[in-house]
């Protein structure tokens, strides 16, 4: 075992413990920034792999992108962040469902491949990844990034309570808050 395959185990590790507490985690934040370490352990396996275009483009797409957009989103709706006692659910029919999927695509990779080597082909280059990009892939990532901007235009929406409420409506019904006294007293 080589000094790479060893670093490549460790940072599966770290992707897939990522990965378990973004699902397990109880604060949405969190699950973000989990996401975050989760999205960048797998750059580094593909930077071990020697796919440096794939792990930048991981690392600036994903990581810089998708969950920052995540986390604005959280933000501008006003979500709630923490743990919320109405929205629990016991895990273990997740669980039992996971793991069952998990051990089913296990068998049935073990079953198609039987310990087999598979030839690799040759290694791609910045330009054939372009090629396949800009010709055969622009329209999914056109339509891909119309969802993105639909998603945030739609969470600012969310945000803002006096978009599209009739002129002389009031936005929200008064706290006490706001009808107190200046320091907070009646």
């Amino acid at each position: 075992m080589t000094g790479a395959d060893v670093l490549l185990l460790a940072l599966g590790a770290v992707a897939v413990g990522a990965g378990v507490l973004v699902v397990t985690t109880k604060h949405l934040v969190r699950a973000g920034l989990y996401l975050v370490v989760c999205l960048g352990a797998l750059a580094g396996d593909f930077l071990v792999l020697s796919a440096e275009l794939v792990a930048w483009v991981q690392v600036l797409i994903y990581v810089g992108a998708v969950v920052v957009l995540l986390l604005f989103a959280v933000m501008l709706t006003r979500a709630p962040i923490g743990a919320s006692d109405d929205l629990d659910r016991p895990g273990w029919p997740a669980a039992l469902i996971g793991g069952g999927a998990g051990l089913g695509l296990t068998a049935l990779l073990v079953d198609a491949y039987r310990w087999s080597t598979v030839a690799l082909p040759d290694a791609g280059t910045a330009e054939r990844l372009g090629e396949q990009i800009f010709q055969s892939w622009v329209l999914p990532f056109e339509v891909l990034s119309v969802l993105l901007l639909s998603a945030l235009v739609g969470a600012i929406v969310l945000s803002r309570p006096d978009i599209g409420r009739p002129p002389g409506r009031a936005t929200a019904a008064p706290t006490e808050l706001t009808d107190a006294e200046p320091g907070g007293r009646r």
